[in-house]
């Protein structure tokens, strides 16, 4: 007897965890990905890596995502796809126009924070319009965090 294939597909939401300790962010957007055979397969293994990831733009006026580390499929052959090579990103004229324009302000990047896979099947990037946190930044936002988690813990008592 044959078993049947589960037909619920399991939720890839992989995180930048480091992204929003390092960075403010100012602006998010959902941006597709162009991928090559077998990468959208390992992402939804779930072996990729985006905590060194950034964007930039190229001449031509694309958006393209670089240091995201896909992993080779294990199941893959000679047609494996190269791990870090750099992706284009999909996102609309307006957006990109956008995003060029805030891009060039100093102290201003452009950083992976979640990749996921939408209900039709597509992988995205959710990237963000960063600036950098200083270190007296960080030193609040943990100690907001240390406080917010004490008065949930004295609430459940």
């Amino acid at each position: 007897m044959a078993k049947q294939k589960d037909d619920t597909p399991k939720r890839v939401n992989i995180l930048n965890r480091r992204a929003s300790h390092e960075y403010a962010f100012l602006v998010k957007y959902d941006a597709g990905i162009m991928l090559q055979g077998t990468e959208i397969k390992s992402i939804r293994e779930g072996s990729v890596q985006i905590q060194d990831g950034f964007c930039t733009f190229h001449p031509d006026g694309s958006l393209w995502v670089h240091n995201l580390t896909i992993a080779k499929y294990t199941e893959g052959t000679y047609n494996n796809h190269e791990p870090t090579r750099a992706r284009k990103l999909l996102l609309n004229k307006r957006e990109l126009k956008q995003l060029a324009n805030k891009n060039q302000e100093q102290g201003l990047t452009i950083i992976p924070i979640r990749m996921f896979v939408n209900e039709r099947g597509f992988a995205k990037l959710e990237i963000a319009l960063a600036k950098g946190k200083k270190l007296f930044d960080k030193r609040d936002d943990l100690k907001a965090k240390d406080q917010k988690r004490e008065m949930d813990r004295a609430r459940d008592y």
